[in-house]
């Protein structure tokens, strides 16, 4: 609950600097709690199979579990874990939501990553949808081609066995932590500094 002092403008423009240093103030409260807004949000996904053999939390865990035994750095686990965030709320185009809650804190190649990684990971299935499987063809030029396959490849795409020795969030939670600890890129970096 929040027990600071609101505002009290009406509009933007009537708005002082006395009120931004309170918005400011909460704001930067706010944003320190992201972390377990995220964690909370991922965990809707917990006990939602959608026919898959695995539901879509242990996916991401299992996916994450695979990169990180791969030897991956931090930033490219947590891309691995919250990839399918977004299937809660954009069931149709879960990548870029995805994408938009990771891209100020990670790298442009891991944000393009996660934002393509649908049409990429379709390579494996979409011929069964009626679409073409070869979709990500489309971007073969881009210099993060190679990286969104790989990703597919190695952990989205294997990490539907009910055997997997998964690991638990408890595992991830420290490097989400650092990870979402200071955007490197937004238009409210400098409220941060």
């Amino acid at each position: 609950m929040n027990t600071a002092a609101n505002s009290r403008f009406t509009s933007l423009e009537a708005s002082t600097q006395e009120d931004w240093d309170n918005i400011k103030q909460q704001f930067l409260h706010f944003s320190e709690s992201l972390p377990d807004r995220i964690m909370d949000h991922l965990k809707l996904l917990d006990g939602d199979f959608g026919g898959f053999p695995i539901d879509r939390y242990q996916h991401c865990l299992q996916t994450a579990t695979r990169a990180l035994r791969d030897g991956r750095d931090e930033e490219y686990v947590i891309c691995a874990l919250l990839h399918d965030i977004g299937d809660t709320l954009g069931s149709f185009n879960h990548p870029d939501i995805a994408a938009a809650i990771l891209q100020p804190f990670v790298s442009e190649e891991n944000h393009w990553m996660v934002k393509h990684h649908g049409i990429f990971q379709g390579h494996y299935f979409f011929e069964y949808l009626g679409m073409d499987k070869n979709m990500r063809d489309q971007f073969l030029q881009h210099p993060c081609y190679e990286r969104t396959k790989e990703f597919c490849a190695l952990y989205d795409n294997p990490a539907f066995d009910p055997e997997y020795d998964t690991l638990p969030m408890s595992e991830f939670e420290p490097m989400l932590r650092r990870v979402f600890a200071k955007p490197r890129t937004s238009v409210y970096k400098a409220a941060m500094d």
